[in-house]
């Protein structure tokens, strides 16, 4: 009778003997085994990739050591000639039933070895003397020179077959890539709404050859990975590791798509999630724009404040999709993408604190309403005119041209003069201070100082220039001349052509303007005659006896 039929007649009398044992009460019966719950660590018995049972170890001589022992002794009975498979035989020893070929005793099996198959130990030592026959039969099969050679025309025709299959994918890869691109190029048009374009043709055909080259790489990657394991378990020497190639590529497709199977429920939730914190984007961001826009009016509430408060809403509706979905996240809970987090928060907690610190800044400018776009404002020593307002910087160009960029956080730190804000409701006031002598009645010097600002184009009459006597000095008194406009912009203008008009009508009226200290009284009065006002290079449309007006 052949070894494996024995085997399953012998596999049937265990089956129908185990039950009578047990009610019998023998006290060998697999009734007091270990729980089933319990997983007993074992090892596998491997010839030439073939496993042909399992054993459990102890803490003192591990499963994997001892499986490795057991098959190192197979082999060594295999590679004896004089060793025929018929030798092997079951002894009995004070440990249990061993498995024995002439001197080798190949595997020693006691009652835990078998309670883990559920037999009795002289059943399992039968079945594991046959098993090892067979393997030691087919262990020299694998050796023999026509099973050799066999092998290697068996490779060789796999490696021609492979070739010609490599030859035929790519070249049809080829003409399949060659006809749609002309297909695609003859065919495909720009779709478009009026003018706003929605797909191009190159994007579409980008998509197609993306598509066609993973398939192309796919069908290469299969063809090679079959031939690979179909040549390496055709020897004996490399079979088991051919044996495990399918797994090497398939093992993280099932653990992949497993983890993916049990992540949907999560996926689930955070496609809902992330629909929901679209829609309520859409919703803040059609609100504030007809705020901006002025359709909607809202109590004590600028519409400049449109933008900046949608962009802070829109930033907090995100951080609660991201603090209510984190737990949904696939892997959040495991340590490396704890520590990841941890790493992330760390960097930008250290990187961004200036940048943190410039946006609620900037947050805080908007809502003090410090200056708008367009202003012409003092910042520290930058003067100039606001052009883009920024959570991070505002930018302001300066009277010469320059734009300057400001940090935020240095504009909330420092004093900003507003020279915009009151401009068109109650008017900017400019001034200019002049030092008379005590000599000049002060009378004449404030008439003369409001026909200046009377002769100035750009500045409002109404409310009228005004002077204030600033100070009574040691030489001189300081006279301060006030002057209205509605213009910021023009304040460079206004200040040259008010300057122009004062020395012209000092000048004028034979008033010496002098400075803070002197020495003593010119003997002659320091001024312009009117006769001098147009020297050359000046134009001479300038000489006149009046200052024009």
């Amino acid at each position: 009778m052949h070894r494996s039929a024995w085997l399953t007649g012998l596999l049937l009398v265990v089956v129908t003997a185990v039950p009578c044992s047990a009610q019998e009460g023998g006290t060998s019966a697999p009734a007091e085994s270990m729980p089933r719950d319990i997983e007993i660590p074992t090892a596998p018995v491997e010839i030439d990739g073939a496993v042909l049972f399992r054993v459990r170890g102890v803490t003192t001589y591990p499963a994997e050591k001892r499986a490795a022992a057991i098959a190192e002794r197979i082999r060594t009975l295999a590679r004896d000639r004089e060793f025929a498979a018929g030798m092997l035989r079951v002894e009995e020893s004070e440990f249990g039933p061993a498995v024995v070929g002439g001197t080798v005793r190949v595997m020693m099996v006691d009652e835990a070895d078998a309670r883990l198959e559920s037999v009795r130990a002289e059943v399992l030592a039968a079945m594991i003397r046959t098993r090892v026959g067979e393997a030691i039969d087919a262990y020299r099969a694998a050796r023999t020179r026509d099973a050799l050679v066999a092998s290697a025309w068996r490779a060789l025709v796999a490696t021609v077959v492979l070739m010609l299959l490599l030859g035929t994918v790519l070249w049809g890869a080829r003409r399949l890539d060659a006809s749609l691109k002309l297909r695609f190029q003859e065919r495909v048009r720009s779709l478009s709404i009026q003018s706003f374009e929605i797909v191009r043709a190159e994007r579409v055909w980008g998509i197609a050859h993306g598509i066609l080259s993973g398939a192309r790489a796919l069908v290469l990657v299969a063809l090679i990975a079959w031939y690979v394991r179909y040549v390496l378990v055709l020897l004996p020497w490399t079979r088991g590791f051919g044996n495990r190639v399918a797994d090497f590529v398939l093992d993280p497709l099932v653990t992949m798509g497993r983890g993916l199977v049990a992540t949907i429920p999560d996926l689930i939730f955070l496609a809902i999630l992330v629909l929901v914190a679209r829609y309520v984007l859409r919703l803040l961001r059609v609100f504030f724009d007809a705020v901006g826009r002025g359709e909607v009016e809202l109590a004590q509430f600028d519409r400049e404040w449109a933008a900046p408060t949608y962009r802070l809403l829109r930033l907090l509706v995100i951080v609660f999709a991201l603090v209510v979905g984190y737990p949904y996240i696939p892997g959040s809970e495991s340590g490396a993408f704890k520590g990841l987090s941890l790493f992330l928060g760390v960097v930008f907690s250290l990187g961004s604190s200036s940048a943190v610190a410039n946006i609620i800044a900037g947050y805080t400018l908007t809502y003090r309403r410090a200056f708008r776009m367009g202003d012409r404002v003092r910042i520290g020593e930058v003067f100039g005119d606001v052009t883009v307002m920024r959570l991070q910087a505002t930018h302001v160009r300066t009277l010469k041209n320059e734009e300057v960029i400001v940090p935020n956080s240095t504009i909330l730190n420092n004093e900003v003069t507003n020279y915009t804000t009151l401009a068109h409701t109650e008017g900017l006031i400019l001034h200019t201070t002049v030092g008379i002598g005590y000599g000049t009645p002060w009378r004449q010097v404030e008439a003369m100082l409001l026909l200046a600002a009377e002769r100035t184009d750009g500045l409002l009459r109404d409310p009228k220039p005004f002077v204030l006597q600033k100070s009574l000095g040691d030489f001189a008194v300081t006279y301060e001349l006030n002057a209205y406009c509605n213009d910021p912009r023009a304040m460079a203008r206004l200040y040259t052509e008010l300057h122009r008009q004062i020395l012209d009508v000092f000048n004028e009226y034979g008033v010496q303007i002098m400075t803070p200290a002197y020495e003593g009284d010119p003997e002659q009065p320091k001024i312009v005659p009117s006769s001098q006002w147009s020297l050359p290079p000046a134009p001479p449309s300038a000489a006149s006896g009046a200052a024009p007006r």
